[in-house]
């Protein structure tokens, strides 16, 4: 970390307007990220609760705490609260909203009222979300599959509740995406080009399309299922004369490029965060952009590997089974090039470092089990089983989760002008990757010996595994519950901050935290993104601005090394 002594500055985005009503009613986009980040630390501990529910019925083998009903109710408000309204939008919503138009040099979004709109779009949803809750929950899966969904049961308004508020943070994900496309096509700053774009930039706007193309599908399917269920049409229902198989097309149609939403923008935090802390430009830059346009195509394509046992025939099946290899490639050429400039680099192990190593760690490993569950062979055995479950997690939480958990700790000192104790902020990483490789590596074991998931009573031969497994849970949730801690804290005591990690970037270039329109003079980009110099002497800042370093220094061709005294 580099050494800085700095200000705060006088006015910024925080203090430059007063009262509630200026939070509730403005369109700049800084604020409105952080509304968006209260609103999903919400809904992501109330999610880790249900989660840490399931664990502790998964101590035993027989139903201890809660019945059949009980525990399916529990596992879909998990999956219903953590990945519609916190993995979806978290860092889109959250960091995109935040930093995208600052990282392209752009005052705010093309539509900032459009903006605010999705916010208030997303509160309505998550509150319905929760309002299920309070009725009795629902029994479905967060699926929805039918005729789970269209059947007519106790818990009908719940399923009618739930559908509705799918459908209405639809509208708020469709809407960021369209203001982000609009945004990053009009709105960069001269000489901004196409490949002197920040990879997280290529990373968002790559979710953007999938967004604004993939989302609606999902709303016409909950439209479809609540006319089902409101008139009595045969849609998926087979006792009405529908086809359930063709709910399934419909939602995965969306579901799995909702996989790429979640992960595309946390592969561009961790490119952000190799860059800076190697002190070098990404390796293969071209390629690791265009890889996430690619990633985004190959999405729309690879659904049916969900459906191999589904009555799917065996030549789609063939089909989509080399399309989901396929779809593996753009994503290792991300790995192999990170690793590449990562060789030979002098790497600062700061707390976003270490949040990076852990998500190449588990993303590769999720990425590599993904394989086993797109051949079809191998996927008939597993389906079904806590093998999807543990490869699932390894892909959302240990990757989507540590790549936001990431790019929180290395913007954190942007957002807010404080930084958070360093010590603290390594120790909940290494906490987090502990815990969750406890929590879910023993599923891998289960789910190939054969436990189906989704049940909470279990053969008592794999209690000494899901033992494992809730111990690991308890530790994850400690090391996540670290950095809400921490952070709180830093707001009022934390030391002055900057630039700490002398990183590049337009963000950077500002001051911190960032005044309301972002820049006081337009910037003008003339270099590269990530043009680190090759040697640099220490760094003090001794003012609010916080681009010291790369102002004091001509910029120079990319290179290796460590230019910077790290302490």
């Amino acid at each position: 970390m580099i050494q800085e002594n700095v200000t705060l500055p006088r006015e910024h985005y925080l203090n430059a307007h007063y009262g509630w009503k200026s939070w509730l009613f403005t369109t700049d986009h800084k604020r409105i990220g952080l509304m968006y980040m209260i609103s999903i630390t919400l809904m992501f501990f109330i999610g880790g609760f249900f989660a840490l529910l399931i664990r502790l019925e998964l101590l035993t083998p027989q139903a201890d705490m809660f019945n059949a009903d009980q525990y399916n109710k529990l596992f879909t408000l998990h999956g219903v609260v953590l990945i519609f309204f916190f993995l979806i939008p978290s860092i889109p919503a959250v960091l995109g909203n935040f930093f995208l138009p600052i990282m392209i040099g752009a005052k705010d979004v093309a539509f900032p009222k459009l903006n605010l709109f999705s916010w208030y779009i997303f509160i309505i949803g998550a509150l319905m979300g929760l309002w299920i809750t309070a009725v009795g929950g629902i029994e479905t899966g967060w699926t929805f599959y039918t005729p789970y969904s269209s059947s007519f049961s106790s818990n009908s308004s719940a399923v009618a509740a739930a559908t509705l508020a799918v459908f209405i943070t639809g509208f708020s994900s469709i809407l960021t995406g369209l203001n982000f496309i609009v945004t990053v096509h009009k709105m960069r700053a001269p000489g901004m080009t196409w490949f002197r774009m920040p990879l997280f930039i290529w990373s968002i706007y790559a979710t953007s399309i999938i967004q604004v193309l993939a989302t609606p599908v999902l709303g016409i399917t909950m439209v479809l299922l609540g006319v089902e269920r409101l008139v009595h049409v045969g849609i998926f229902d087979p006792n009405l004369g529908g086809d359930p198989v063709l709910f399934q097309h419909m939602f995965w149609f969306y579901s799995h490029p909702a996989v790429y939403i979640m992960i595309l923008p946390s592969l561009g935090v961790v490119s952000e965060l190799i860059s800076a802390f190697t002190r070098k430009r990404v390796f293969g830059y071209k390629f690791v952009a265009v890889s996430s346009l690619l990633i985004a195509i190959f999405s729309f394509i690879v659904w049916g590997h969900h459906m191999y046992v589904s009555s799917m025939s065996i030549y789609a099946g063939m089909l989509f089974s080399i399309l989901s290899y396929l779809v593996a490639v753009p994503s290792a050429v991300k790995v192999f090039n990170w690793t590449a400039t990562l060789y030979k680099g002098s790497v600062s192990y700061d707390t976003p470092m270490l949040y990076a190593l852990g998500f190449i760690g588990l993303f590769t490993i999720g990425g590599l089990t993904g394989l086993f569950l797109a051949s079809m062979g191998l996927d008939r055995h597993l389906h079904d089983t806590y093998f999807v479950i543990a490869h699932f997690h390894l892909i959302m939480v240990g990757g989507a989760v540590m790549g936001y958990f990431g790019g929180l700790h290395y913007w954190w000192p942007k957002m807010f002008g404080r930084m958070y104790p360093e010590w603290w902020g390594r120790l909940s990483a290494l906490v987090v990757f502990l815990g969750f490789n406890l929590s879910f590596f023993p599923q891998f074991i289960i789910g190939y010996l054969g436990m189906p998931r989704r049940y909470h009573v279990y053969a008592p031969e794999f209690q000494v595994l899901n033992v494992m497994s809730t111990a690991g849970s308890s530790i994850l949730g400690v090391g996540y519950v670290m950095p809400l801690v921490y952070f709180i804290w830093s707001l009022r005591y934390g030391k002055l901050a900057a630039n700490p990690w002398g990183a590049k970037g337009l963000e950077w270039e500002t001051t911190s935290p960032p005044p309301t329109h972002n820049f006081e003079i337009p910037p003008v980009v003339n270099e590269e993104a990530y043009n680190y110099p090759l040697r640099q002497p220490s760094v003090k800042n001794t003012g609010a601005l916080t681009g010291g370093d790369s102002r004091s220094i001509p910029p120079t061709k990319s290179g290796q090394g460590r230019e910077a005294e790290v302490v």
